[in-house]
């Protein structure tokens, strides 16, 4: 099922040069995802797209496009990202219907730079899911073997990009929502820094968590468009003011420097440290496979070492995470009410109370519903303390202890997921089995460091995922790293 895409940077030469034209590319990916059996999407943006693609076509050769990064290049958007005139639902019946009337930020930074918006993609509900199976449109299924899930919550922009239907996509990442799919689905996936990307038009799950990153079949893709999405954004108070506020050059910085002879000197001088808390646990096949990418590390002059993250015990990490997620959910999802906008089903009584419950009910799914009703009792009266800020606590003892392993190494590197893609049904019935699949992504977000995850090895047809971790806004050295492996 999974089928080859061009590359972002072989569209914007084709069709600079002439040798691609933007209309046929576009046409070709919608073909494609009519006769597909994926359910990546939820939204397409056909009509529009097409003639987007034609005015480039047309315009390609002037100089205000000329300039552009992503010139013609499609790309999907997860639909929790707001989209000027296109439908954005996260997924939820209870803003099935609903149109935003402005672009999130990413959203503009990719119109100005040439990229044309090919649909949204499908995920778990309000981003609450490990699978894509909690999404009120149906499961998106694996390219890989349509009887397993794509991961979650990216699972439609990951599934979209693996399978061909199109070139780039947007995910967004709280606990692993990015880097799961990626994992999943074999593809690249980048949750950047807390602060680093944008988040105004991302509809919030849990706003100290979550980070809206590039996804793409390939490294150079995924710093590119990292590039194009990190500019700074007034509008976003959480973003932080780095490098005098300019745009990090990621490709040139990560990677286009190094496709010569200097990337021995560059592997030779790097140090990856393995934390085996990260590796305890995981199946075989994933073991495995993370041992053999650090062999070809090693192999390139790399040093490679075993450590232990002494203070980071991974089952308060996760309980970490999940209360303060859920609490912030309990409170971002409080806005949802069909009163002002989305789902209103039926007759109302007249008693708001009873209304106010009574679209709630009907509009979010089960896995929604019991975030919230855990979040909510986290944070009432007499639980608040122990709960939620012991869970605070836990997380900043956590960020240290990532802090302090990047002072001795330059990289740590884990499996990105315990175990390759499951069977769709196997475990949505099992929300706890769900939740501890996340044990080796959440600590990255509680730490709010950056991490990727690229494709690792195949076993039995599926992919596996490795994840590498960095400081706090180097990206660009996670990106050198993933490049590298890439090529050996």
């Amino acid at each position: 099922m999974k089928k080859e895409m061009l590359s972002a940077k072989e569209v914007v030469e084709g069709i600079k040069s002439g040798n691609i034209s933007c209309e046929e590319l576009v046409s070709k990916i919608y073909e494609r995802i009519e006769r597909s059996e994926l359910n990546a999407f939820i939204s397409l943006n056909k009509e529009n797209a097409v003639e987007k693609a034609r005015e480039v076509d047309k315009r390609k050769n002037e100089e205000e496009y000329s300039r552009k990064k992503l010139l013609g290049v499609p790309i999907a958007i997860k639909d929790s990202i707001s989209t000027k005139g296109i439908q954005t639902t996260c997924a939820s019946r209870i803003l099935n219907g609903y149109v935003p009337p402005y672009d999130a930020a990413v959203i503009e930074a990719l119109k100005r730079e040439g990229a044309i918006i090919i649909g949204k993609t499908n995920m778990d509900e309000f981003c609450m899911g490990t699978s894509t199976e909690t999404s009120y449109y149906g499961p998106t299924r694996n390219p890989h073997d349509l009887s397993r899930v794509p991961g979650g919550s990216s699972g439609g922009s990951a599934a979209a990009i693996s399978a061909g239907e199109t070139v780039l996509a947007l995910g967004s990442d709280t606990g692993g929502s990015i880097r799961c799919p990626a994992s999943f689905c074999g593809v690249v996936g980048l949750k950047p820094t807390y602060g680093l990307v944008s988040r105004y038009g991302l509809i919030a799950y849990a706003n100290s968590l979550e980070q809206i990153g590039p996804m793409a079949s390939n490294v150079s893709d995924t710093a590119l468009l990292l590039e194009v999405i990190s500019m700074k954004d007034q509008r976003d108070c959480t973003q932080m003011k780095i490098k005098n506020n300019a745009t990090t050059n990621y490709l040139a910085s990560s990677i286009s420097r190094h496709e010569d002879a200097n990337i021995d000197k560059e592997v030779k001088c790097m140090r990856i440290g393995v934390p085996k808390e990260f590796i305890e646990g995981v199946s075989p096949i994933v073991e495995k496979s993370v041992w053999n990418a650090m062999q070809k590390f090693e192999d390139s002059g790399a040093t490679i070492e075993e450590i232990s993250m002494h203070g980071l015990n991974l089952k308060y990490a996760l309980a970490s995470y999940y209360i303060i997620a859920m609490s912030e959910a309990s409170s971002n999802l409080a806005r949802f009410d069909g009163l002002r906008y989305g789902l209103r089903p039926g007759k109302d009584g007249g008693d708001w109370h009873a209304t106010f419950s009574r679209i709630r009910g009907e509009g979010f799914g089960e896995e929604v519903k019991r975030r919230i009703i855990l979040g909510t009792y986290a944070l009432s009266a007499g639980y608040y303390g122990r709960y939620y800020l012991k869970a605070l606590k836990v997380r900043t003892l956590i960020k240290n202890e990532f802090i302090n392993a990047l002072k001795e190494y330059d990289i740590l590197a884990m499996p990105t997921m315990p175990f390759v893609a499951f069977e769709l049904g196997e475990r949505i019935k099992d929300p706890l089995s769900l939740y501890l699949a996340d044990v080796n992504t959440v600590p990255v977000n509680l730490a709010g460091v950056p991490s990727i995850s690229i494709p690792c090895e195949f076993s039995n047809g599926l992919p596996t995922g490795l994840q590498l971790v960095g400081r706090h806004f180097e990206e660009d050295e996670i990106l050198k790293a993933a490049f590298i492996f890439e090529l050996v």
